[in-house]
């Protein structure tokens, strides 16, 4: 069952009753080479044989150009100290890799310091659906480290506890 467009707002706020780890998906555009990323709440494991994962991308956000083109990608789990990070990363227009500490992975994707999990990944497949593309991809590489995840929940930042 489809709902109405009306009820865009309640769906919304209904889906964010579901609490979910935060990350920021980089690549680097094809043609220059330059850093982009957005935050992501809609991350998942697909398979660990082979190692899949995916992610969603809004058809409207300033980096799917280059998410469509590119032929790898990271996905980086932040940890609670990193709110700040996911907010740059949200925010249309900003200089996201400025003031943020990163190097390139295997692939060339940036993985962000102080992250509590990256994965670096080789594009595997892209869906679209809907207003988003999923976007799916085979890990090459990955590290983890200790630390308290950053969560969403209810339209805001949360912390465990």
């Amino acid at each position: 069952m489809k709902p109405p467009d009306t009820d865009k707002i309640a769906l919304r706020q209904a889906l964010g009753a579901f609490a979910t780890g935060v990350t920021i998906v980089t690549t680097r555009a094809p043609a220059s080479g330059e850093p982009v990323g957005f935050t992501a709440n809609s991350f998942t494991s697909v398979s660990l044989e082979p190692p899949l994962l995916l992610v969603c991308l809004a058809h409207t956000a300033a980096s799917y150009r280059m998410f469509c083109e590119t032929e790898s990608f990271a996905v980086n789990v932040l940890a609670a100290e990193q709110q700040e990070t996911a907010m740059l990363f949200a925010t249309r227009g900003a200089d996201k890799f400025g003031p943020t500490r990163w190097h390139p992975g295997a692939m060339g994707a940036p993985l962000i310091e102080g992250c509590l999990a990256r994965f670096d990944c080789a594009m595997h497949q892209r869906v679209a659906a809907g207003d988003h593309d999923i976007i799916m991809g085979r890990v090459i590489g990955f590290s983890r480290h200790e630390g308290e995840a950053l969560l969403y929940h209810g339209g805001a930042f949360q912390r465990l506890g």
